[in-house]
């Protein structure tokens, strides 16, 4: 049983609503946003809860990836987690929030990269036809400003979350291909878009080519909801063999994937997907692949 093994989570959010600003999680809430409402979790989620929410798990470290906090207080949410790390131990990496084609964006990585637990940075990039999928207005992964930015990453030593659509992922796979020293982690499966698999298929394809390039095995709910075992199960094989066992991880996005379905019902999924796989791979899905590619130095 996975539950037995080792867990590593991969991505988690935390959020003190009284400490830091989310324009995200503050009202009014609609339905016509890409994830609808996310009034559900729109309360302060520290440690201490996602430890009751991973109740069960054999979770040995979390791996915390910006939470959406407003733009200026990207710097204090790195602050306050290095502090928590500090005192208890926990999250053991941190991805932080910098936009790669803000002209002070330097300054940002040099400031974020001063905290000893941060690995990486994420800017959320979702741009897709449908303006009713979209994060962002347009695609700012096409402009070179932001390509500059993304190129000043590895000067401090950082990997890159990166959050996109399908359809944005062969121009990317063309910049990342130009800095393979940098290290890019896809988040939530690709978020394949209902009715395009072979867009999904084709631009995990081109990023998977690419050997320093990885996998989160996530977010379900994103785009599919609501989402099923047998939905769900196409993509993470699909993806595992794309990418290869040893480069893909498991993670469970809480308590963001909670608008979704219990912690249960996410990682018991991919367990069940993944049961007939060796225990290296499984291992390798479960921990020893974030700890690698996260640099987190962890007994797994």
């Amino acid at each position: 049983m996975a539950r037995d093994l080792p867990f590593i989570d991969a991505h988690v959010h935390l959020w003190d609503l009284d400490r830091i600003s989310y324009p995200w999680l503050t009202p009014p809430f609609a339905d016509d946003g890409p994830n609808g409402s996310v009034e559900p979790i729109a309360k302060t989620y520290l440690l201490d809860d996602y430890l009751a929410d991973a109740s069960g798990w054999d979770v040995r470290g979390i791996v915390h990836v910006d939470a959406g906090a407003d733009a200026s207080a990207a710097l204090a949410e790195t602050e306050w987690l290095q502090g928590v790390a500090a005192h208890r131990g926990a999250p053991n990496a941190i991805i932080a929030f910098a936009a790669l084609d803000d002209p002070n964006v330097e300054a940002q990585l040099e400031a974020h990269a001063a905290h000893p637990n941060v690995r990486g940075i994420r800017h959320i990039v979702n741009w897709h036809p449908d303006p009713r999928r979209s994060y962002t207005p347009r695609d700012v992964t096409q402009d070179e400003a932001w390509a500059k930015g993304f190129g000043m990453l590895a000067k401090y030593g950082l990997s890159f979350d990166l959050q996109a659509y399908p359809g944005q992922f062969p121009g990317l796979a063309r910049l990342i291909a130009r800095h393979p020293e940098t290290q890019v982690i896809i988040n939530h499966t690709g978020m394949a878009v209902p009715g395009e698999w072979e867009q999904w298929r084709a631009g995990m394809a081109a990023l998977a080519a690419l050997p320093n390039v990885a996998t989160k095995l996530s977010g379900m709910g994103f785009t599919h909801r609501p989402w099923s075992l047998d939905q769900a199960r196409g993509y993470i094989r699909e993806a595992i063999e794309l990418f290869g066992a040893d480069r893909a991880m498991f993670a469970s996005d809480f308590p963001t994937d909670k608008l979704f379905g219990s912690f249960a019902k996410h990682l018991d999924a991919y367990a069940e997907i993944t049961s007939d796989f060796m225990e290296t791979e499984r291992r390798g899905l479960w921990a020893r692949n974030a700890n690698r590619i996260y640099r987190l130095g962890l007994d797994v």
